[in-house]
């Protein structure tokens, strides 16, 4: 008899963006004629940069010649990347990051998901509330929580964000092994300070623990005394893993580039204590598992870093942030809290009622789709996210739709 791994058994009924597609489908079938603005699930909408669609056309064109013909590339990403990657990203802030230590791969998402199987199937896991789902639901997958109940699974640590605490978590009140962190936020938006991050830098270095840093934000932080990277942090490199992606800073998540970072002295330790490198851990993980990026995506994603594309990713961001700043003037004008929408594409907003009920009545009634806050935590029950990924016409537009639906 095949038996199945019965951990996907506790997972809920489906994931958050499924649901919030079902009951869309629902009520765009019941009217046709209505004009849905989607402003909930965090996709990009607007064309690539032109400078990385020439080196697309360039890549591809390589790809028509026997004598610049790739084929199975090296499963980390090819040189020419890492190296760009390595210099921009990290090096010209001064963070110690080497291009042998970076890892390109096909998101974010997908990598945040996979780190966790380097890692032993008892170890305590601390996630923020909200969350982005995916850290919960692939430890879920992993057998490493119990059932589901009143919002939270058993055997996770819920690091509870606030209005209270900024959404910026405390440090946890028990012993945990691996930490999930992200900044800038989703879904909140909320940013972290250098000193609130270097105290998490510090727990994690006097108790054993890794963080997993998500940083797929960063290129809309506008601060400069912000953080965008964990390893700006001294002693980060011991203790962190950072993952990054291309889809929002330019725009790749039809086309998939992403990369993470694993510095060759962050360690972990077997049962019986020996010290490992997880360095070597992932990559043969990832090598076992993974045969790459295309080479055409990874010259485009290389021009993010010439002059040409360092312009216009910042203008496409730029363009983002005039939506969210938008959104989040209108929600404060009608007297709703909000949080983000200044270093990030998502503005977090208290509905100050259940959040479904909020998701049904911005559908329903404006015609504007949103994300329900429940979806991401207990701490989400009455928030909902919106994002700030459309056209700044069509924002307006459900801003005004939702003014005359709540006023």
């Amino acid at each position: 008899m095949i038996r199945i791994n019965e951990n996907f058994l506790k997972l809920q009924s489906s994931y958050l963006f499924a649901d919030i597609a079902k009951r869309v489908d629902a009520y765009q079938k019941q009217h046709p004629n209505q004009t849905i603005i989607r402003l909930g699930i965090g996709d990009v909408t607007r064309a690539l940069p032109a400078a990385c669609i020439e080196a697309l056309h360039k890549g591809t064109e390589d790809m028509a010649q026997e004598s610049t013909f790739r084929g199975y590339g090296p499963e980390q990403g090819y040189l020419f990347l890492r190296e760009k990657i390595a210099q921009y990203d990290f090096q010209a802030r001064g963070a110690e990051v080497e291009a042998d230590e970076i890892f390109v791969s096909d998101g974010a998402k997908c990598d945040t998901g996979n780190i966790q199987e380097i890692f032993a199937g008892d170890i305590r896991v601390a996630v923020p509330d909200p969350v982005y789902p995916v850290y919960v639901d692939t430890n879920v997958m992993a057998g490493r929580t119990g059932a589901f109940g009143n919002g939270r699974y058993e055997g996770l640590v819920y690091l509870e964000c606030t209005r209270e605490n900024h959404y910026v978590p405390a440090l946890p009140a028990e012993p945990v092994d691996l930490i999930y962190l992200c900044f800038p936020n989703n879904p909140t938006g909320a940013t972290i300070t250098r000193e609130q991050l270097a105290t998490w830098v510090d727990y994690a270095r006097q108790h054993n623990a890794l963080i997993l840093y998500d940083s797929a934000y960063e290129a809309f932080i506008r601060d400069e005394r912000l953080p965008r990277s964990i390893y700006e942090i001294e002693g980060a490199r011991e203790v962190a893993i950072e993952f990054r992606s291309f889809s929002k800073t330019a725009g790749f998540t039809g086309t998939r580039c992403a990369f993470t970072v694993v510095p060759k002295n962050c360690m972990a330790h077997t049962a019986d204590g020996r010290t490992m490198a997880l360095h070597g851990l992932w990559n043969r993980r990832h090598t076992t598992k993974f045969n790459g990026v295309a080479y055409p995506i990874q010259r485009a994603a290389e021009a993010v870093y010439s002059p040409a594309g360092q312009a216009q990713t910042r203008a496409l961001t730029d363009y983002y942030l005039k939506n969210a700043a938008f959104i989040r003037q209108a929600f404060a004008a009608m007297g709703y809290a909000c949080v983000g929408g200044d270093h990030s594409p998502y503005i977090w907003i208290d509905a100050r009622r259940d959040a479904w009920e909020f998701f049904d009545l911005l559908l329903q009634k404006a015609g504007v789709v949103c994300t329900p806050g429940a979806g991401f935590g207990k701490c989400g029950a009455q928030y909902i996210r919106l994002s700030a990924f459309n056209s700044y016409e069509n924002v307006q537009k459900a801003m005004e739709r939702i003014r005359a639906a709540l006023i």
